[in-house]
């Protein structure tokens, strides 16, 4: 099947400009001046909207086993309400824990998702346990499975967390072989001592998850981190998930030095507050319970992000989507923040969300793209199938209506939640017509997809590193 997308104006990170774009089967294959296409095909005229590549959300937690419960979008629901958004790619999270082989949490990872995606996806793999089977894994996911990304965490002691020593070994490793470490940078070690502190004082609602993981302990990680990548001779760092300013100051010198150091904000950390939502009365703030926490609005770190994504310190904007319901799940740390579980889900609204920092001037069109497409696929090796309007790329392509508007209501969203963290939010853009690999999946806010359409996406090597 062809179809002509007619009338709309392509963003790309290197402009904006007036063409058509022609389908065929699930490919691009030519751009074409406005009104100089065939005139024996299909058209979807997009006059007066934006026509960009689809949106790659590189950080989601679908069903992810957290806190006694589990995240609680699947990757049927998840990918849907991906789809809704916008979104048209999500690189997942296999896990292995300590003591667990790598290769048997990626096969189960694969069982989660196998026939249950309306989008295209891919994995990053947690390693839990950095030992030589570990390290040994590493090279073969890099060179025979398409994982070319692996995640360390600083945090969570006796969960996930590796010590210096781990992470270093696992940083030579990916020195070697080009993969990329993804970093969760907060000090959990001291963290888990201002947590006891805290819940022995009685201090037990939602907004000590916040108070009790400062933003210094996320600088300091953020510098160890930066440090250790140095020692394993510039090896490609990607700090996931930086929500305050001093973090970003570690990542921006280190980029100003011409180091491989790269970081994501999300965003949730670019419109919402430590003060309105997790310190909401009672126990109503634990709806925005996530690590890293939301920082003060007394702060400058909101501003500071935007900066840092117009500055490209911050090169990718993704959700860590890792929704859980309130009720029953969200509820397990009533009367003690600590078992909360960690998450907030957004996968649906970052396209949205960003927009309306376009809107706002904070953003440029061209970056608007770059933050949730184009620098995607290029920091995950999928660039240039994906990220991208040109001839040979896959055709995923969002029809983006920047007269439209979009309220933000869990009456209305597709994810698996009995609340939105985005609640009465209204956008001043709307996404009108979605299509993942030439079919048209989503218009005019009626779904013409079906589980099981997406694929999983085998990744190259990075192609983002300086």
């Amino acid at each position: 099947m062809t179809l002509l997308i007619t009338g709309g104006t392509v963003i790309g990170p290197t402009g904006a400009s007036p063409a058509d774009v022609l389908v065929d089967g699930e490919k691009i294959v030519a751009i074409h001046a406005p009104g100089t296409g065939p005139s024996d095909t299909e058209t979807l005229d997009a006059t007066g909207k934006y026509v960009i590549p689809g949106g790659i959300d590189a950080h989601t937690h679908m069903e992810l086993p957290f806190g006694g419960t589990f995240a609680s979008d699947t990757f049927d629901t998840g990918t849907k309400a991906a789809a809704f958004g916008g979104t048209t790619t999500i690189i997942d999270f296999a896990v292995q824990r300590t003591g667990e082989v790598v290769q048997d949490g990626l096969a189960a990872w694969h069982a989660k998702a196998d026939g249950n995606c309306h989008v295209d996806y891919a994995f990053h793999m947690i390693l839990g346990g950095v030992d030589d089977d570990s390290l040994k894994a590493m090279d073969q996911l890099v060179n025979d499975e398409g994982i070319s990304s692996f995640k360390l965490f600083m945090a969570y002691p006796g969960v996930f967390y590796s010590d210096d020593g781990q992470i270093l070994r696992a940083m030579q490793k990916a020195r070697d072989n080009g993969a990329v470490i993804m970093m969760h940078a907060e000090n959990g070690i001291a963290i888990d001592v201002l947590i006891q502190q805290a819940l022995a004082r009685g201090e037990t609602d939602p907004i000590h998850h916040g108070l009790t993981r400062p933003e210094a302990l996320e600088a300091e990680a953020t510098h160890r981190a930066i440090m250790l990548a140095e020692v394993a001779q510039d090896c490609p760092l990607y700090i996931v998930h930086l929500s305050a300013s001093r973090a970003l100051a570690e990542v921006a010198a280190a980029r100003d030095a011409g180091r491989n150091v790269f970081a994501e904000t999300c965003p949730q950390y670019l419109y919402l507050t430590l003060e309105d939502q997790l310190g909401a009365p009672g126990f109503e703030g634990a709806k925005w319970v996530c690590s890293t926490p939301l920082r003060s609005k007394h702060e400058s770190h909101q501003r500071d992000l935007w900066q840092g994504l117009r500055s490209n310190d911050l090169a990718i904007v993704s959700t860590d989507h890792c929704p859980f319901c309130f009720k029953d799940q969200k509820e397990l740390g009533v009367g003690d923040f600590s078992k909360i579980p960690n998450g907030i889900g957004g996968v649906e609204h970052r396209v949205d969300l960003l927009y309306q920092g376009v809107v706002d001037g904070k953003l440029s069109l061209e970056r608007w793209v770059e933050t949730i497409a184009t620098t995607p696929a290029r920091m995950f090796g999928l660039y240039p199938r994906k990220g991208v309007i040109q001839p040979g790329s896959d055709a995923d392509i969002v029809v983006y209506d920047p007269n439209g508007r979009t309220r933000i209501s869990v009456e209305t969203h597709h994810m698996n939640m009995d609340h939105s963290a985005y609640e009465g939010y209204e956008i001043a853009g709307k996404v009108d017509t979605v299509l993942s690999r030439g079919e048209v999946i989503v218009r005019e806010g009626a779904y013409h997809g079906s589980k099981g359409r997406g694929q999983y996406l085998p990744r190259g090597l990075s192609s983002y590193l300086v």
